[in-house]
């Protein structure tokens, strides 16, 4: 068995922060597979292990960035749409009076929205 015969498609040379999430994941699977394997090749074992440990390292590194970004990110969306909202309920208000039609009106449009659909997110 020679080291070059039992390769399967190897991105040593390219470094791991300019691989894809996805193709970083693949790659990681194939080196997974590599060590399932009964007969592993010692020639590449510490090779495999090192490259596996960078790519697990980045690909911790980007979800905790993108978790950052989400937490950073929701609690504005959040307070547009809260604005928006409020800016909407504003616009009514100024452009009617308030009467029993317009708070029954009112009425039944939160009824038509609390039929179990809800945003996504």
């Amino acid at each position: 068995m020679n080291a070059q015969g039992d390769n399967t498609t190897s991105h040593d040379d390219e470094p791991v922060a300019e691989l894809s999430y996805m193709a970083a994941s693949r790659e990681l699977d194939e080196i997974v597979e590599f060590f399932e394997k009964s007969e592993v090749d010692v020639d590449q074992l510490v090779t495999r292990l090192e490259r596996a440990t960078a790519i697990v390292d980045e690909l911790d590194r980007r979800i905790r960035r993108t978790r950052a970004q989400v937490e950073e990110l929701v609690p504005k969306l959040e307070a547009a749409g809260r604005t928006a909202s409020s800016d909407t309920v504003e616009e009514e208000d100024a452009d009617e009076t308030v009467d029993d039609d317009s708070v029954s009106s009112m009425v039944r449009v939160d009824d038509r929205s609390s039929d179990g659909e809800t945003l996504p997110f």
